[in-house]
């Protein structure tokens, strides 16, 4: 086997990513303090054809140095709008009729293996601060919550491995549907 060159690999161009068709999911990041992590999260939506990042309270926006080391360009391809309140955005979207769910560990909380997003369904995917995770008053406002199970000593992931699992499974899902 030989490992492809990057010119090979027969990407979008920015122009060619924002007319391309989107997974009907946004991603919302709630105060998420590493500028390593923003970035990487950009880089995990616009590998999944992400619909859109809003990056609240805390949560630093591009351009930044840090964010754009990790992000390699995402920033450029992938729409985004700084928010100040999570909550406010997650409230302005349930009206609009996307599904909130919330990335975090709580009771009655969904297992993500078990979560199967519709079709045509409109997702808002809220991922937390690093130490403090999804704020309570998201949670609670949230349609529903998805756990990632698991299964060692530490209570949780990292917040862009959360970003990865969690969009890879949802696109995963979602592309399955559209076989006959």
């Amino acid at each position: 086997m030989r490992k492809l060159q990057n010119s090979e690999l027969e990407r979008l161009n920015v122009e060619e990513f924002r007319q391309a068709v989107k997974m009907p999911v946004i991603v919302i990041l709630d105060n998420i303090r590493s500028l390593n992590n923003i970035g990487s999260v950009f880089r995990t939506a616009d590998a999944f054809l992400v619909e859109k990042i809003f990056l609240c309270g805390i949560t630093a926006t591009p351009p930044h140095k840090d964010i754009r080391k990790t992000a390699l360009g995402a920033t450029q391809s992938v729409e985004w709008e700084y928010r100040e309140n999570t909550l406010e955005v997650v409230e302005e979207l349930k009206k609009k009729g996307v599904r909130t769910v919330a990335i975090e560990q709580a009771e009655q909380a969904t297992h993500l293996q078990d979560f199967n997003p519709k079709k045509q369904e409109q997702i808002a995917l809220i991922f937390g601060n690093e130490v403090k995770g999804v704020s309570q008053e998201v949670v609670s406002a949230c349609d529903l919550v998805l756990e990632i199970p698991q299964f060692g000593t530490k209570h949780s992931l990292n917040i862009s491995v959360s970003a990865g699992v969690v969009v890879w499974d949802v696109w995963t899902k979602l592309n399955a549907q559209k076989k006959p």
